[in-house]
């Protein structure tokens, strides 16, 4: 057994002095991620939906949290976000997600899920790079490896919705954006790294209205959620290539501790990616904010 796979909370660097952002980090895994990288001496800005508990929640942590307004699925919100912001961001962690809810769509018409999870995060991520320094962390599911794109319906209209496969796709999505993501910055000649964190399958609420919630009664297939954490801990902190996969290390990627693994085969096209990145800057607007001084565009 290699060290990595033992690798815990514990083994988190010194981070004084370095700027995290996290989305959705005001419960779940986000918060337990922010939890430790504040215990380690980081800044931490969190973006949540709901600024009132994201506060009760992290009262009496020790370290230091800034709370600021940010649903990632209003596409008006994430903008507001990033244009009060000012200085440098360490680390960039997209965490906020939701997984297999009923069709719904957002202010800007768009599909709640897989704005929540991909769309909105694109935007946030696009029109933030100037200011990150070090990684963008994007957490992704296991379950991409069942996803399938539909880059003439990415926004579920023509299609039939299904809560499931609009989860599966947005988690491969997110695939590909960081797939995407990395080949522009290193073409532009940046040091900043993309990153992709899975937890497995970690005991929280996230499912919890869904069929697929059943697999939480088997603790054996599971990670805790302070287990499942640690995969975005690793991938935030830990010295890995461009576009790495962290996930836990047993038995199909579900339960265990941080390791690189290997992103499913759709997630590894180039072609696709480049594609997508393209639809879905027109799908949110992006297109003149999707580039940066780096000439990501």
């Amino acid at each position: 057994m290699s060290s990595m796979t033992s690798w815990t909370a514990n083994d988190l660097p010194d981070l004084t002095g370095r700027t995290v952002v996290i989305t959705g980090a005001g419960r779940g895994l986000g918060l337990i991620a922010a939890r430790e990288l504040a215990r380690a001496g980081a800044h931490l800005v969190l973006g949540v939906r709901d600024t009132d508990a994201a506060r009760r929640a992290v009262a009496g942590l020790p370290g230091a949290f800034d709370i600021r307004p940010l649903d990632v699925s209003d596409l008006t919100s994430v903008r507001a976000f990033a244009d009060a912001w000012s200085g440098g961001i360490d680390v960039l962690i997209n965490n906020a997600g939701v997984m297999d809810i009923p069709a719904a769509r957002t202010a800007d018409g768009l599909d709640l899920q897989t704005a929540t999870n991909y769309t909105g995060p694109f935007l946030l991520t696009t029109l933030l790079l100037d200011h990150i320094t070090d990684r963008v962390v994007h957490v992704t599911s296991e379950l991409h490896k069942q996803g399938r794109i539909d880059l003439a319906d990415l926004d579920w209209r023509t299609r039939r919705h299904n809560g499931m496969q609009a989860y599966q796709a947005s988690k491969l999505a997110v695939v590909l954006f960081s797939l995407e993501l990395q080949r522009r910055l290193t073409a532009a000649g940046s040091p900043v790294r993309s990153v992709l964190a899975s937890p497995g399958i970690a005991r929280t609420a996230l499912a919890a209205h869904s069929r697929s919630n059943v697999v939480n009664r088997f603790t054996f297939l599971t990670n805790t959620p302070e287990r499942g954490a640690l995969s975005l801990l690793y991938g935030a902190t830990q010295d890995v290539p461009g576009n790495s996969y962290v996930g836990p290390d047993g038995l199909g990627g579900f339960r265990g501790s941080p390791t690189v693994r290997r992103q499913g085969k759709a997630g590894l096209d180039p072609v696709m990616a480049g594609r997508l990145w393209e639809a879905t800057a027109g799908l949110v607007g992006a297109a003149s904010s999707a580039g940066s001084s780096n000439d990501l565009s």
